[in-house]
């Protein structure tokens, strides 16, 4: 084998490992961004419930499975976060829109992060696939090699050892 097949393989093998841990990036930062959207999606939902007229008695997450028990005025609002870790008080609708907007643009960026990996993949699966075939054509040569290197280590080494053949059903003795 020479060393540029060699140093070809190697590379090609590396650029493989590389796109498999891209990939494995991408889906771990597309399972965070669907828990965030889960979690827009669920806190619209629980603020387009909450009516109008207020509510005695909700029960608000805390977090760690902690609820407490408060009443929500009529006509209130929910404190957002608007931006650079700027919190403002906003009134459920606007509140409602800004989660919405966020959701979509989570998407979007789910959406171009799919199209990303599907690249990344076929990339792969080709660089696989070049890589497959070049160890294939080798392969010829490696077996080539070796039954020229086995004869010549037949013919160098002498036989020390020359074993008796034995008969079919006859037991075995010391010798053997």
């Amino acid at each position: 084998m020479s060393g540029v097949d060699k140093a070809e393989l190697q590379r090609i093998a590396q650029q493989v490992e590389l796109n498999r841990q891209r990939m494995e990036s991408i889906e771990q930062q597309m399972s965070r961004l669907e828990q965030i959207r889960l979690d827009q999606l669920q806190t619209i939902e629980t603020l387009s419930a909450i009516p109008d007229s207020g509510a005695k008695g909700a029960m608000i997450p805390l977090g760690s499975g902690v609820q407490i028990v408060a009443d929500i005025p009529p006509k209130t609002g929910a404190v957002i976060d608007i931006g650079s870790r700027v919190q403002a008080e906003k009134p459920l609708e606007e509140a409602i829109e800004i989660l919405t907007k966020r959701t979509e643009e989570i998407l979007d960026i789910m959406n171009k992060m799919k199209i990303e990996f599907s690249s990344i993949e076929e990339t792969t699966i080709s660089l696989a696939n070049v890589f497959n075939e070049q160890i294939a054509s080798l392969q010829p040569e490696i077996n080539e090699e070796i039954p020229e290197k086995n004869t010549q280590l037949q013919a160098n080494t002498p036989n020390k050892n020359p074993r008796k053949k034995r008969k079919r059903g006859t037991e075995l003795t010391l010798d053997d």
